[in-house]
């Protein structure tokens, strides 16, 4: 291999002859030591640096010519020949760079050996947001009636990018982005997952840097508080005794009588109800706890006219689940013909706590009969019997059904008795 020594320039390098083919010129800088230019017989020149070391030479391709000046591959030079002289070895890095994980592959990794394992609830929601924030759309069906899944306006698509390109100021400007076009639950929701996931790799010691996403700050959001409210109760029942759909009608009245989440209320089996004393077991909940549910003696009716429809399921459905999925399109006629506004499936959840604390009930007791799971009020809760739970579910339950014009039991749910 013929090699020379040249200062370097553009018109120096530019006009260097071509070596015969299948051969290839070195060219070595006389300004910056180490630096050197390879020639191809196609005409192809690349900046690289040679350096013998200790522990044999050190060879580090920097990038080709003219793409990169020769100001710009002195100074790169320079760099690299410095990591060399402090022991390290950029060849190394660069051969554990090219080796080194994608956020697709790692947040693959994270799913499939983390939250599988440990059985996260949150497994397809993770999936989701990865998809339409940071990652690509896999092609694949579509579910029945479902809708695909798209990617979210201002976010990214990261997948295929090493986690070591992934900086600070990328992360801030994706949050910024997604916050203006998407919001900013979608923005904390793509934080918040890029952290768990560098924070998994660095812990596994898959990744040897810092975690990019740990200084980006949360956006705050203004807790929602719409529930229903007096005057729209009387509205809400008088559609739901006309309407056919029994199931979206149980699923209502459930969801404001017992105050459980949405994918609770769902996947509610008959063995978790104890009708003896008035309870529903849920054993599996969002907080990774079983949970006591009180159950006042409207929802206990609700429940008993289904008993007849399915032996497992209170809701049963016929994906691969066994049960209903997705109540959202039947709430909303329902919501749409009650002339009730702005409010979603959530909001049934958290009707019942407010009338909780209408009715007086402590905010210890409302989280208690929520389910909520609080660092600070642990200790109370724990304190808590059924009792002052119950009597607190059983009071605002009468005083949402006396809003809604319902007097007595006996009319409360008489629709009930129709089957799904």
């Amino acid at each position: 291999m013929e090699t020379n020594r040249i200062r370097f320039n553009k018109v120096m390098l530019e006009n260097l002859p071509l070596p015969p083919a299948g051969k290839r010129a070195t060219y070595y800088d006389l300004v910056q030591p180490g630096l050197l230019v390879r020639v191809s017989s196609a005409g192809s020149k690349t900046f690289g640096i040679f350096r013998r070391t200790k522990n044999g030479p050190e060879r580090v391709t920097i990038g080709p010519f003219p793409d990169l000046t020769v100001e710009q591959a002195r100074k790169k030079a320079s760099e690299l020949l410095g990591d060399i002289a402090q022991g390290k070895s950029p060849a190394e890095a660069k051969r554990e760079k090219r080796g080194e994980l994608t956020l697709g592959e790692a947040f693959d990794r994270y799913i499939t050996y983390h939250a599988i394992p440990q059985g996260l609830k949150t497994v397809e929601h993770m999936r989701g947001d990865f998809e339409r924030y940071l990652g690509a759309i896999p092609d694949r069906p579509v579910k029945k009636h479902g809708k695909p899944r798209v990617k979210s306006p201002g976010s990214v698509n990261w997948q295929n990018k090493k986690l070591s390109a992934i900086d600070t100021k990328q992360i801030v400007r994706l949050k910024t982005g997604l916050a203006e076009k998407a919001g900013p639950a979608a923005a904390n929701h793509a934080v918040k997952l890029l952290r768990v996931i560098f924070n998994t790799m660095i812990e596994w010691k898959e990744y040897k840097g810092e975690n990019p996403a740990t200084s980006v700050d949360l956006l705050k959001i203004k807790s929602r508080e719409r529930f229903l409210q007096k005057e729209e109760l009387p509205r809400l029942f008088k559609v739901l005794a006309e309407t056919e759909n029994t199931s979206i009608r149980d699923y209502i009245l459930l969801s404001i009588l017992t105050g459980a989440r949405k994918s609770n209320v769902l996947a509610m089996r008959w063995k978790e109800i104890d009708f003896d004393r008035g309870e529903w077991r849920i054993p599996d909940t969002k907080n990774g706890e079983p949970v006591i549910v009180q159950l006042p003696a409207e929802a206990i009716d609700v429940l008993k006219g289904r008993q007849e429809i399915d032996d497992e399921w209170v809701f049963p459905g016929a994906g691969k689940s066994g049960h209903m999925q997705s109540p959202k399109r039947g709430v909303k006629a329902v919501l749409d013909r009650a002339g009730i506004e702005d409010l979603r499936i959530h909001d049934l959840r958290r009707t019942l706590g407010s009338w909780q604390a209408i009715t007086g009930a402590s905010l210890a007791v409302i989280g208690k009969s929520l389910g909520h799971k609080s660092v600070a009020a642990t200790q109370i809760y724990a304190r808590l019997s059924a009792d002052p739970v119950r009597e607190s579910v059983s009071r605002a339950t009468a005083a949402m059904l006396e809003a809604a014009g319902v007097t007595k039991k006996a009319e409360v749910l008489k629709f009930t008795k129709k089957k799904a």
